[in-house]
């Protein structure tokens, strides 16, 4: 689905950097097996040890499951992946 992108937002630096985030997030998960268009996804902000974004994949139908999310852990700054968690 793609879609022309405003320049506002393309001038917003949370908004692309994000973009990019997930972009590379996705990635990693589909090759991790992750069914991404079937996951529900939350993206946490972290600031430890400088701009870097944790991206949660997890079931849509979480009601009384537990464990198996992934947790990618990305750089905001290049859109590397620096930690990757898998839940049990």
């Amino acid at each position: 689905m793609a879609a022309p992108l405003s320049a506002e937002v393309l001038n917003d630096d949370v908004a692309v950097s994000l973009a990019c985030v997930i972009a590379a997030a996705n990635k990693r998960a589909r090759q991790l097996n992750v069914d991404v268009s079937q996951s529900l996804i939350t993206i946490t902000q972290l600031g430890d040890d400088g701009p870097n974004w944790r991206v949660n994949y997890g079931p849509k139908d979480y009601i009384g499951r537990r464990g198996g999310d992934l947790v990618l852990d990305v750089d905001a700054g290049d859109a590397s992946i620096k930690r990757v968690l898998r839940g049990q």
